[in-house]
C-alpha cells in the first residue's frame, strides 16, 4: 500500500473541530486520537495566546475522557501547521519587555503557563492515553522542551532542534535540563545546553532523544504504524508506558524550582543580552515572511 493511500485510510474519521485562533485542532474517531496543531502568531512561538488555547483545549479533552469514561482518547498528538518549524521556543518580545520593565511577575507567569502544560503533557493529564510529539520542523528553545515532554517523539529526517538560549545568555528553564537529563544522562544534557548548538533528528535519534526517526514528509505516516503496532500489543506497550511513569519521574516542584531559577537569571540579562534577544526575533521574523 502507497504512503497517500495508508493515511487515506487510517484518517478517514478525522473530523476537524472549531478552530482557535493559534490553534488547529483534530479528532479522528477510528483511532481515538486527538490531534492539535500549533500556529502561534506573529511567529510560530509560544505566545500567552497560544498557550491558553492549548490550555483550553486540553480541558475540554479531560471533560470529554470523563463523559465518556476514558474512552474517547488514546492518543494525543502534538504538531504544528506551520510548514518548516514546528515552534521556535518562547516568546522573545514579551521576555525582553517583562526584563526591561523589571516585571518577575509576569515571568514567572509565563514560566509556569509553560511548565502547567508540559508537566500534564509528561504524564497524558493522567490519563489512560499516549502523548505524541510529531516534529516536521525545526523546533528549538521551548519548542524543543516541548516536543520533549511528550511520551513519543516522532520526527521527520533533517529537522533541526536545540536549545539557543545560551546565545544570549540564558538557559530554557522550562522542563529541558529535567527531561534531557532522564534520556540521555545529566552531563550530555548540560553540554547541549551549554553548546547552544543545532542537532538533526538523525543525530538526536542516535542519541536516545528521538524514539521515531521518519522519512521526510512522511511523519504523519509514522505515527499511524506506531499506533498500529501498538494496538497489536496493546498491554505491552501500555505497562511500558506505567514503567517509564514509575522510573522516570519528575515533580512539578522540581520544574517550579527551575523556573524559579530562570525567572531571576532573565532579570540579570544585560543590555548586550537584549540585544542578542532583539537579534533572534528579527531572525525569526525573516525566516516566517520568506516562508508566507
Amino acid at each position: 500500500m502507497s504512503n497517500v493511500a495508508y493515511i487515506n485510510e487510517v484518517t478517514a474519521e478525522k473530523q476537524a473541530y472549531a478552530d482557535q485562533s493559534q490553534l488547529k485542532t483534530y479528532y479522528d474517531s477510528k483511532n481515538k486520537i486527538g490531534w492539535f496543531l500549533m500556529k502561534g502568531a506573529p511567529r510560530p512561538s509560544f505566545t500567552l495566546r497560544l498557550l491558553d488555547d492549548i490550555s483550553q483545549y486540553l480541558e475540554n479533552v479531560k471533560v470529554e475522557m470523563d463523559e465518556t469514561d476514558g474512552e474517547k482518547y488514546d492518543y494525543l498528538v502534538v504538531g504544528s501547521d506551520v510548514e518548516g518549524v514546528f515552534n521556535l521556543g518562547g516568546d522573545l518580545e514579551l521576555f525582553k519587555k517583562y526584563i526591561q520593565n523589571r516585571n518577575r511577575d509576569g515571568l514567572f507567569a509565563y514560566a509556569k503557563k509553560c511548565i502547567d502544560i508540559l508537566y500534564q503533557n509528561m504524564f497524558h493529564y493522567n490519563l489512560d492515553l499516549t502523548t505524541i510529539s510529531l516534529i516536521q520542523g525545526d523546533a528549538l528553545g521551548g519548542g524543543f522542551e516541548a516536543a520533549l515532554s511528550s511520551n513519543v517523539i516522532i520526527a521527520e529526517r533533517g529537522v533541526k532542534m536545540g536549545l539557543p538560549e545560551v546565545l544570549f545568555n540564558l538557559f530554557p528553564g522550562m522542563g529541558a535540563y529535567s527531561l534531557l537529563s532522564r534520556r540521555i544522562g545529566f552531563a550530555e544534557a548540560e553540554k547541549m545546553i551549554l553548546s547552544g548548538s543545532l542537532y538533526t533528528a538523525e543525530q538526536l535519534y542516535e542519541m536516545g532523544v528521538v524514539d521515531i526517526l521518519a522519512e521526510k514528509g512522511e511523519g504523519e505516516v509514522a505515527v499511524y504504524r506506531y499506533i498500529k503496532n501498538a494496538s497489536r500489543a496493546n498491554n505491552t506497550f501500555r505497562s511500558m508506558q506505567k514503567l517509564k511513569d514509575i522510573c522516570n519521574q519528575v515533580s512539578y516542584e522540581e520544574l517550579l524550582n527551575i523556573a524559579k531559577v530562570w525567572t531571576d537569571a532573565a532579570l540579570k540579562l544585560s543590555p548586550k543580552d537584549l540585544r542578542m534577544m532583539e537579534r533572534l526575533v528579527r531572525r525569526q521574523n525573516t525566516r516566517v515572511e520568506a516562508k508566507a
